[in-house]
């Protein structure tokens, strides 16, 4: 089984391509970029030799069908997209990205006979906390996105929703909220990631929020992503996940208690993310049955050893600590 993953030198692309290498599935990376940086900090090189490496831009269908049709794609994962800040500065371009890449990403899978795409939505398709009396985005709440791409991700489950009625092609939409995990170096919400990094480099860090945010590990929703294209579901899907909510100050309590000598080092701000935290995910339950889960302080630990033997090595990427620290002095 051969699977097409969009976006894979991305964060959670490079976690879903670490589970495909380990279940021995083969594996095409379609990403503009085509340095293994995320993916050489959780793969070894052996298994890095292993992937196949396909330099190629959403925005062109010509180039994502070849891709899928030369070799011998069986399943797309679309993880590819501009985030909140990229969306917020250029709108057209994100517009262009987020949401012409993902019509592509529909197009190329019709035209190639392959009848079940998984692609990643976003938790800001909600709204804030007081938009929901019930304090929880559940399956049937109505999105209040409050940003250009929680907007495009919301118009990517309408247009999924469109290409089933009058396509037949199914697909299934994940809405992450704030992953974290080795790889996670950019937005805002890959600050409590970045502590963790900084806790093992023994340098202060500063968490930009305060509040609570719903932490997702980065393996488990890779795990979940694979689980939804394995199960071939039917219709049109868009399910929440629901990870730990936590408040921050919980959070840098986790990580000094993970990492020796992090007491003091991580301190954080005020400013409360706009986006509700707590999310029902009952139906992907419901539609999968158990869902894999680390509780967040394994996940810390996890991180921060992989972050430890990178450092050892002298492989720790610390460029975005380095520009955090210089822009916040």
């Amino acid at each position: 089984m051969t699977y097409l993953v969009t976006g894979a030198q991305g964060f959670i692309g490079s976690w879903v391509v670490k589970n495909l290498i380990e279940m021995g599935r083969g594996v095409v990376v379609y990403d503009l970029d085509i340095q293994p940086k995320r993916l050489a900090q959780i793969l070894s090189t052996e298994q890095l030799q292993g992937i196949t490496f396909v330099r190629g831009d959403v925005c062109d269908l010509e180039a994502i069908g070849n891709a899928v049709k030369e070799h011998g794609v069986e399943k797309i994962i679309h993880l590819a997209g501009l985030q909140i800040p990229a969306c917020q500065a250029d709108p057209r371009r994100g517009a262009m990205v987020n949401v012409l890449g993902t019509l592509n990403i529909f197009e190329a899978a019709l035209a190639n006979k392959i009848d079940n795409v998984v692609y990643a939505s976003s938790a800001a398709v909600a709204g804030k906390p007081e938009d929901y009396d019930e304090k929880v985005f559940t399956p049937t709440s109505i999105p209040r996105p409050r940003s250009h791409y929680g907007v495009f991700k919301q118009c990517n489950e309408g247009n999924a929703r469109i290409y089933f009625e009058t396509r037949g092609l199914s697909s299934v939409g994940l809405r992450p909220w704030a992953v974290y995990g080795v790889g996670r170096d950019f937005g805002l919400t890959s600050d409590p990631t970045k502590a963790i990094k900084a806790a093992v480099m023994g340098v202060p860090f500063k968490i930009q929020f305060g509040g609570c945010a719903n932490m997702q590990y980065a393996d488990d929703i890779a795990k979940i992503f694979l689980l939804c294209a394995d199960a071939e579901l039917k219709g049109a899907h868009a399910f929440n996940l629901q990870g730990e909510v936590l408040d921050v100050d919980q959070m840098i309590g986790v990580i000094e208690k993970v990492v020796p000598g992090a007491q003091g080092l991580i301190t954080h701000g005020d400013l409360n993310l706009p986006l509700i935290s707590a999310f029902d995910d009952s139906d992907l339950r419901g539609t999968l049955g158990a869902l894999p889960h680390t509780p967040f302080e394994e996940g810390v630990r996890q991180t921060a050893g992989i972050f430890s033997a990178l450092l050892a090595q002298g492989r720790l990427p610390f460029e975005e600590i380095a520009a955090a620290a210089a822009a916040r002095t």
